[in-house]
């Protein structure tokens, strides 16, 4: 098999979460003993948690990139970053380093187009939902987003950054997003982008009201099909 690169520690839950789904699909694909072959770097989440201002946001990147170039020159064929805030800074880590760069917001806006969805509602982190750099991925598969609650906005990131990166998952947290998505289906919304690796720990990706794209589900099965070549 080939050799992935994942960067991760944003949060570390979300690494779990990356690397558990991507050792599945290659054992079920493979069988016996199969694993998937990966470089991994993981940070310390405290200095890249919450970023706002452009000096926040340029010492991310440096560091984004000083991981990938050590990625790549450890052998890595692809690099997957292991959180969807972080695809903020892409293109400037792309630029640096000669291997490719799986994005996650590409693999949602395909999987979606493949399926017809044409209006969706995202939901993840402020950074992620208030930023172009992700919404403007899903409009060039025709994917048509409705525009952010700022309250529920909010509200979301809260629960993210107070509470589910730290382990903590909740039965009120599981009641304020079931609420928010029935609301997003009101509203018109044929489907629903989970956009933060950790909000599948208070959300039902398989059972609930609208069709839920879980974007580290999608993103994890790409990077193990490259693995295999399936590509």
């Amino acid at each position: 098999m080939r050799k992935l690169g994942l960067i991760g520690g944003m949060s570390w839950h979300s690494t779990r979460s990356y690397y558990t789904q991507i050792n599945q699909y290659v054992a079920r694909q493979r069988g016996g003993h199969a694993s998937a072959p990966m470089l991994i770097e993981s940070f310390d989440f405290t200095t890249l948690s919450r970023l706002q201002s452009d000096t926040d946001w340029e010492g991310a990147a440096a560091t984004m990139i000083a991981s990938a170039r050590r990625l790549e020159e450890a052998g890595a064929g692809m690099l997957v970053i292991a959180a969807n805030s972080m695809h903020r800074v892409y293109r400037e880590i792309e630029a640096e380093v000669s291997i490719p760069i799986l994005h996650v917001a590409e693999c949602v806006g395909e999987a979606m187009a493949k399926n017809g969805v044409k209006k969706a509602a995202l939901i993840g982190s402020r950074n992620v939902v208030t930023g172009g750099f992700y919404r403007r991925r899903l409009v060039q598969h025709g994917v048509d987003l409705l525009p952010p609650d700022m309250k529920n906005v909010d509200m979301v990131d809260r629960i993210i950054y107070d509470e589910l990166v730290i382990g903590r998952a909740t039965r009120d947290a599981q009641r304020k997003l079931k609420t928010i998505i029935t609301v997003k289906g009101q509203e018109g919304a044929q489907a629903i982008v989970l956009a933060a690796t950790e909000l599948e720990m208070v959300i039902d990706v398989d059972a609930n009201v609208l069709p839920i794209y879980d974007s580290t589900r999608i993103h994890a099965r790409r990077a193990a099909e490259w693995l295999l070549g399936e590509d």
